[in-house]
Order: structure tokens, then sequence, then C-alpha cells
């Protein structure tokens, strides 16, 4: 079970939605949960790396590598 507080202007916007499409404001809630729950992990993620400190590598660097390994 979950309990969440809402700015007013979304818990509208919401209510319209589920109002429009007839789902429930549970569904919708959800859904946007869902859909960015990994991108929330993957940014707590690498601000835990950054600030561990430790080389850098770029996104550029490794598809060089990646790239290089494919051909060997």
């Amino acid at each position: 079970m979950l309990a969440l507080r809402l700015p007013p202007e979304i818990e509208q916007r919401l209510d319209a939605l589920a109002k429009r499409t007839g789902r429930s404001k549970s569904y919708y809630a959800r859904e946007a949960i869902l859909r960015q729950i990994e991108d929330i992990e993957d940014y707590y993620l690498a601000r835990r790396r950054l600030a561990r400190g430790g080389p850098r590598v770029t996104l550029e660097s490794l598809e060089r590598d990646l790239k290089k390994r494919a051909k060997r």
C-alpha cells in the first residue's frame, strides 16, 4: 500500500485523465512509477559512483573499445 500527496494541479490532472479514460488514478500512478523507476535508480547509482571518485570513462571511449573488441 502506498499513499501519495500530490500538488493540487497534478491531482486535478490525474483526476481528469482517470475520468476521461475510465481508468483509476491508481492505475496511472502505477504506470508513471513503472516507467520512471529505472531512470531514478540509474540516477542515484551514478551519483553514488561519482561521489566515490576514481577514473571516468566517456561514452565515446567505451563505444570505441567495444568496436575494437567486436573486430577481434
